[in-house]
């Protein structure tokens, strides 16, 4: 074992398919056996209009569904102390990223005042560009357009607007950025350049050219349904959401009495290298991998 200190997950935000808006949500959907899965939202796009059976067929996806979450052009600005006409620059996903960490420190139980000039860091994960895109009209760009679309700004936010001065970033590895985003910040704590840490993802779908793009590769299931390690399995279904968890040492949630989520023992990373295709994995990288992770942890496998 690595000898590097467990990390407790203390507390968490989120919003995702299906309504859910908290853990305790989550856990009812599941063991409901309930799908989040629902029709393109009409202000998203007209999905009967681009939908065709046959995914190679020019201009068209072959998806009338997805994993869309409710409401994410509402934001109460003024609670955050944000200008109204900063807002409405502001990328949906900046927006839901402020909202979930700070359900995440209310979660905990932790005042927020607490964090204010800590070594805290932010690590999100996000690889949704839509919203910059649709600010690129020239009539629409103001002095916080930049900011406003900026994926960087994505974690920023919420290291500025709770004063945090640990490491901050956002992460885009594709569909790894959450993990990734999670690794670094449990790597932040052990380190040492910070004390506690949020880490999260955030992903919205706005705009129907990279679910396009999707189903022309030929990724996303026909019958919008995922069937993960099945026979049957088909492709995946497209989803957004977000959500960010607060991490402190085990040692300190333990004396201070904080609810325990979840417990982190180790994170690794490493990389596929070069593969029959770029989208095609390596089984002996992810098995490397998840040895090197069971070793660290000091847990057997089974």
């Amino acid at each position: 074992m690595s000898g590097q200190e467990p990390l407790a997950i203390v507390g968490v935000g989120c919003r995702l398919p299906g309504g859910v808006a908290s853990l305790s949500d989550l856990e009812a959907l599941l063991r409901e056996g309930r799908s989040g899965i629902v029709a393109v939202p009409e202000e998203r796009w007209d999905a009967a209009a681009l939908y065709h059976p046959d995914f190679h067929k020019r201009g068209h996806l072959q998806a009338l569904r997805g994993g869309f979450i409710e409401n994410v052009s509402s934001f109460d600005a003024g609670f955050f102390g944000i200008a109204p006409k900063e807002a409405l620059r502001m990328d949906p996903q900046q927006r839901l990223i402020l909202e979930t960490s700070f359900e995440a420190v209310e979660d905990a139980g932790i005042p927020l005042s607490e964090l204010a000039g800590s070594r805290t860091s932010c690590f999100v994960g996000a690889g949704s560009h839509d919203y910059g895109t649709i600010q690129t009209e020239r009539v629409q760009i103001g002095p916080t357009s930049n900011t406003g679309a900026a994926g960087s700004i994505i974690s920023n936010r919420v290291s500025f607007m709770f004063d945090l001065r640990g490491p901050s970033a956002t992460v885009d590895t594709a569909c790894s950025s959450a993990l990734v985003a999670l690794h670094l910040a449990c790597r932040s704590i052990w380190d040492g350049s910070a004390d506690c840490a949020f880490a999260g993802g955030v992903n919205l779908i706005l705009r129907p050219e990279s679910s396009l793009g999707f189903s022309k590769g030929g990724y996303l299931s026909p019958d919008c349904e995922c069937r993960a390690f099945s026979d049957h399995a088909n492709g995946y279904v497209r989803s957004e959401g977000a959500a960010m968890a607060l991490l402190v040492p085990l040692s300190q949630a333990e004396r201070r009495g904080l609810r325990v989520h979840g417990v982190v023992l180790a994170t690794v990373l490493n990389q596929d290298g070069r593969t029959p295709g770029m989208t095609m994995p390596s089984r002996e990288a992810q098995e490397a991998m998840l040895r090197e992770a069971y070793g660290q942890a000091g847990v057997e496998p089974d």
